[in-house]
């Protein structure tokens, strides 16, 4: 038996500079807002967790994500029309990948990478 259910078992919590543009940001992706408080939201995909943060000591956000998010999506094109609607700035376009998925990612405010993914269909 799971000590709590899959999608708690592992929660990202984003530290970010401008609380109310973060929410924004994903909320605007698709992300649904489950909790807010003062500076601090509790988001959620499907059932899985996003904390938001705010931290009032970070610097610029870097020019380059040290990592990024992976939500996986059934049609990762609709999500790319979005981002383009969203002006999220694009750090890798959508494509084919040789590890089985079609996918982007775009950053948020803060620099942080936001992959979204949908499986390639297998030829048959």
């Amino acid at each position: 038996m799971a000590f709590v259910p899959p999608q708690e078992q592992l929660v990202l919590e984003l530290f970010v500079r401008d609380f109310a543009a973060s929410l924004a940001f994903y909320t605007r992706l698709g992300f649904e807002v489950e909790r807010e408080e003062d500076d601090f939201a509790v988001l959620r995909w499907e059932g899985c967790g996003l904390f938001l943060q705010l931290s009032r000591r970070l610097v610029d956000p870097p020019l380059h994500p040290a990592a990024n998010i992976r939500v996986m999506v059934p049609d990762v094109d609709a999500c790319w029309r979005l981002a383009g609607e969203l002006r999220a700035p694009v750090f890798v376009p959508i494509g084919d990948r040789d590890y089985g998925l079609r996918d982007f990612i775009v950053t948020d405010p803060d620099g942080f990478g936001i992959r979204f993914a949908s499986p390639i269909p297998a030829e048959g």
